[in-house]
């Protein structure tokens, strides 16, 4: 309904015209410290990304949300492989870390 707007213009379409579907991730970080003896400690960590496995859906694409399609899974930055690397970050994932301190 709006006109072809210039170079680096917004155009004049309302604010939240066009949605798409939303975004759930939660991550969760536990960690326990365990003392050996008077000098050894030991740490665990446990990492867990996407703790739920909700799929995220990426912005439709052919239209708008009404006319569109969804292609294709929304990857965030913020997983244990980031959204560059060529892994699916959209699963769940787990991490499991142990450190002795002295």
């Amino acid at each position: 309904t709006g006109t072809t707007p210039a170079t680096c213009q917004l155009g004049d379409v309302g604010r939240n015209t066009l949605r798409g579907p939303g975004f759930f991730w939660s991550d969760f970080f536990i960690t326990k410290q365990f003392r050996l003896s008077e000098k050894y400690r030991f740490r665990i960590d446990g990492q867990f990304y996407n703790v739920f496995n909700h799929p995220n859906l990426g912005q439709p694409v052919g239209g708008g949300f009404s006319q569109g399609y969804i292609t294709h899974m929304a990857n965030p930055p913020t997983g244990l492989l980031g959204s560059g690397l060529g892994g699916d970050t959209a699963v769940r994932m787990i991490a499991l870390q142990g450190k002795i301190t002295f």
